[in-house]
């Protein structure tokens, strides 16, 4: 078995299984190591059940009593009871249609029991524990991983498919981090972490498992930086000409700001005036400060010049949304534009690719479809991706590639603070737009917790009645059961689901129009349900974070975010800015039970703040870079994308600062990574590299 065998070699997967991995992104055995836990049930933590309270999560040992009784109900279920007792209570334990449990649950036998326990009347209960075998003189585990999952996957499969592998494989081969760096740190092998962070034998191991690929995470993702850089400063990018640009500036129903005009000069000047050095250029700026304008004019010098652009968005809603807006804009200009994104028919994929292909088409929109292997450019000379905190360096680097070193300029609303900037973007040069265009409404800014949900309901039918449009934003899709978990990484509240809230939010206000959208949905039925709220159809839209990049819609008067304290300031702001774009007065209202701490401290500074950088920097203190590299629902995670599994950024900008001088040490010493301590790592950058330039269908 090697670690870059399919998953399908491992005992016990068939097809069925096999495709239930994929769909959590494990398809080869490192994959599948690098599947981690997001939770842990603590069963080391045993009491006796006279010590155990009614509806608490117990783990407890006990011996069977009574040898199992199995009665059939009707609808076939079949009901299994067996009696177990300890020193101090008998317990009833039940479980439901698995009646082989007569022939495990032996008389005389000890089990670990793990479960919620029900106590009344004196009388203690469980329902379908989780249970093992205990022998004396074999420890049992103290805590067991709890995996995210996929249908039909269990947790049992998932981690005997990963004992499997520790079983039959060998670990050291996937070693990225130098020796010197393990030394420097204090950080254990990755074979020593990987059993650490699937099998903790206590809290202390379980940390230094973390700490270790935390750091290697980072450290990858530096290193694809820090490599980028070097590759491109060996390059030449095509010189574009000066034009006049009268005719695109007369097409604008607005002047220019300063600060617009500012970026203008920069990125043109890097265009015509660099001597051929590939423009490498990060365009910040908050939400609403007219980014787009700005990028359209750097393709029109482009396209003025004889170059084909290509623009790339995370999401097929704000791809579809720049395409009309650009198309719109360019026709009176002569200036072609196609659309080419994954949901689109066979035939409409091959003409745009053909129009790609042979020049006709001028301006190419689409996502991460434009790095597949079909598409190729006849004269690309500028990339453009949107929404930069969405892509990886390696991305970027993938399809620049495909115009033979085009120029590059990535867009975010994300306003990043030049400190953490020169971090993560280290390769781009840096142009913000730091002021809004005139007349832009300030958003009121309220939070409230659970008491206000009838008063909010109330504001919901007013803003409908005014002629408005609600978001409201939940951060889960689906409720998890967590009980009884111990997450070790992070202990929160329950979230708020889109699908429960969806539910719950009908049967109470029945008269209005109330839609759903997420991420996982098909690209077909976010866009019509995006397409709905938009004309107007829609009068709630109840979604994940998948709108924080949605369409422009000026009748949006209302944003609520559920569970806000699970959200930085920067991207709480984001979604705020889904609201106020048109003349109406619009209000954003969250929603959080805390009352006291950081989180608190975080939604009251949001109130009083409306610039995109102050709150960005107040972010940064407060909280650390976490929404900066957001990698949640919403299209963050696309296909081959560089995803932090464990590592973040709220808590770990220490690591990030060491694992970014690191890879940029060891960019100057081994540029080519030739060494041989070096080979995991080089074999590591290159397969993320090879599956940005997979086909993407």
């Amino acid at each position: 078995m090697e670690l870059t065998s399919p998953i399908r070699i491992l005992p016990g997967v068939g097809e069925k299984r096999a495709q239930a991995f994929a769909r959590l992104g494990i398809e080869t055995v490192q994959d599948l190591l690098y599947h981690f836990p997001r939770a842990y049930e603590h069963r080391g933590d045993m009491c006796t059940l006279a010590e155990a309270q009614d509806g608490q999560v117990v783990s407890v040992l006990l011996t069977i009593a009574r040898e199992p009784a199995s009665v059939t109900l009707r609808g076939r279920m079949t009901l299994t009871k067996v009696t177990a007792f300890d020193d101090t209570r008998r317990c009833t334990i039940t479980f439901f249609n698995q009646s082989y449990l007569k022939d495990v649950l032996r008389l005389g036998a000890t089990f670990r029991f793990y479960g919620k326990i029900g106590v009344k009347d004196g009388h203690y209960t469980m329902t379908s524990p989780a249970f093992e075998p205990y022998i004396p003189g074999v420890p049992l585990p103290e805590f067991v991983p709890v995996y995210p999952l996929s249908a039909p996957l269990t947790q049992k499969i998932v981690r005997d498919t990963v004992r499997a592998v520790f079983d039959g494989c060998a670990l050291d081969g996937a070693e990225v981090l130098p020796a010197r760096l393990r030394t420097e740190y204090g950080l254990p092998g990755v074979a020593e972490a990987l059993r650490g962070i699937h099998t903790p034998a206590s809290v202390r191991e379980l940390d230094a498992a973390r700490e270790r690929f935390i750091f290697e995470e980072l450290f990858v993702f530096s290193a694809g930086i820090a490599f980028a850089r070097n590759r491109a400063k060996g390059t030449n990018a095509p010189v574009m000409q000066s034009c006049d640009l009268s005719e695109f500036y007369a097409a604008l129903p607005f002047a220019l700001t300063s600060a617009q005009q500012r970026c203008v000069d920069e990125i043109t000047g890097d265009l015509c005036a660099g001597g051929g050095r590939p423009m490498t250029r990060l365009l910040s700026g908050d939400v609403g400060s007219g980014k787009t304008v700005v990028a359209a004019l750097a393709a029109y010098v482009c396209i003025h010049s004889g170059y084909q652009v290509a623009l790339m968005a995370p999401t097929e809603i704000l791809a579809v949304q720049h395409y009309h807006d650009l198309s719109e804009l360019f026709e009176g200009m002569g200036i072609r534009c196609t659309l080419l994104t994954g949901s689109l028919g066979a035939p409409q994929k091959r003409a745009a690719r053909a129009q790609a292909k042979k020049g006709q088409a001028q301006l190419i929109v689409g996502t991460h479809a434009l790095l597949s292997e079909g598409v190729e450019f006849a004269r690309l000379g500028l990339v453009i991706t949107d929404e930069q905190h969405r892509f990886g360096v390696m991305q970027r680097a993938a399809l620049t590639e495909k115009g033979s070193d085009a120029h590059l300029l990535v867009m975010s609303a994300t306003p990043i603070p030049r400190t953490l900037s020169l971090i993560l973007y280290g390769d781009l040069d840096l142009s913000e737009i730091d002021t809004m265009p005139p007349g832009r409404q300030r958003v009121q800014t309220y939070v409230v917790d659970e008491s206000y949900r009838a008063r909010l309901d109330a504001f919901i039918r007013k803003n409908v009645a005014q002629g408005g449009q609600v978001y409201i934003v939940c951060p889960a899709v689906e409720s998890e059961e967590d009980e009884g978990l111990v997450n070790l990484m992070n202990e929160k509240p329950p979230l708020k689901n889109v699908i429960d809230y969806t539910a719950k939010l009908r049967a109470r206000l029945k008269e209005l129009r109330i839609d759903t959208v997420y991420g996982r949905m098909k690209p077909r039925d976010k866009q019509a349900a995006m397409a709905r709220f938009a004309a107007g159809e829609t009068d709630v839209l109840i979604s994940t974070t998948v709108i924080e990049v949605g369409v422009n819609v000026p009748r949006a008067t209302l944003m609520i975010v559920e569970n806000a304290e699970r959200f930085g300031l920067a991207q709480l702001h984001q979604l705020r800015g889904r609201v106020g774009r048109g003349r109406a007065q619009s209000y954003c209202v969250l929603v959080s039970n805390s009352k006291t701490g950081p989180a608190r401290k975080r939604l009251e500074a949001l109130k009083g703040k409306d610039n995109g950088y102050e709150i960005a920097k107040i972010d940064l203190e407060l909280r650390g870079p976490g929404d900066f590299i957001p990698s949640g629902e919403g299209g963050a995670k696309q296909h081959g994308a560089f995803s932090f599994r464990i590592a973040n950024l709220c808590t770990d900008m220490g690591l990030l600062n060491a694992a970014a001088q690191a890879a940029k040490d060891l960019a100057e010493t081994d540029p080519d990574l030739l060494d041989s301590g070096h080979t995991a790592l080089r074999t590591r950058l290159s397969a993320i590299n090879a599956r940005l330039r997979g086909t993407i269908s």
